[in-house]
C-alpha cells in the first residue's frame, strides 16, 4: 500500500527528528566528518534558523512520519540573488520515491518566488547520489565554494541560474 507523502514548512517540533535524520545520512554515507553541518550547532535548531527572511524549509513526511527536508537560505557572502539549497537529508525508506525531487522542486520555486536568481549548493563525494540529482536540476560544478557557510569539509559546490537567458534576435 503506498503512503501519502505531504512536503510542509518546518515546526519547531521538528527540530529533533530532523537533526537526527541528517546526522543518521551523514553517518550512514560516510560523512559525518569536521567541517559539515554534522557538527553544525544550528543542526539542532533548524526552526529558529528558518525564521530568517527569505529562508524557508520544507519537511517532507510520508504516512504522516517526517522523513527528511530540505530548505533555501540566503547564506552570508554569497553573490546578489544567490540563496544556498541547504541540509537536504532523506531517510533511506524516502529514497527512490520522489520525495527528494518534491522538495528540490518545492524550494527551487520559492526561491524563484523571493526574486533569487541563482541557487548555491555545497556537498561532498561521499553524496555521489545526491550530487547527480543535483545534475538532473541543472546543477553546475564550480571550482572553489562561494560565501561564508563554515563548512570547510564540504569539497564540491555547484551553481544553477533559475532564470533562463533570453535570446533576443534584432530582425
Amino acid at each position: 500500500m503506498e503512503q501519502a507523502i505531504s512536503i510542509r514548512i518546518i515546526e519547531q517540533k521538528d527540530n529533533a527528528d530532523l537533526a537526527k535524520t541528517i546526522r543518521d545520512t551523514l553517518a550512514e554515507f560516510g560523512a559525518n566528518h569536521p567541517g559539515t553541518v554534522y557538527y553544525d550547532s544550528a543542526t539542532d535548531h533548524l526552526f529558529e534558523l528558518f525564521q530568517n527572511p527569505l529562508s524557508v524549509y520544507f519537511v517532507a513526511e510520508m504516512g504522516g512520519v517526517l522523513v527528511g527536508g530540505g530548505g533555501i537560505y540566503p547564506t552570508e557572502g554569497l553573490p546578489f540573488k544567490t540563496c544556498e539549497l541547504v541540509k537536504m537529508y532523506l531517510l533511506p525508506a524516502a529514497r527512490g520515491k520522489g520525495i527528494g525531487k518534491m522538495i528540490i522542486d518545492t524550494c527551487l520555486q520559492k526561491a524563484t518566488a523571493y526574486g533569487f536568481e541563482k541557487v548555491y549548493l555545497e556537498t561532498m563525494p561521499e553524496l555521489e547520489q545526491a550530487m547527480k540529482v543535483y545534475e538532473k536540476f541543472g546543477f553546475n560544478y564550480l571550482e572553489g565554494p562561494l560565501g561564508n557557510t563554515g563548512h570547510f569539509g564540504c569539497s564540491r559546490w555547484m551553481l544553477k541560474n533559475l532564470q533562463p537567458s533570453i535570446n533576443v534576435r534584432f530582425l
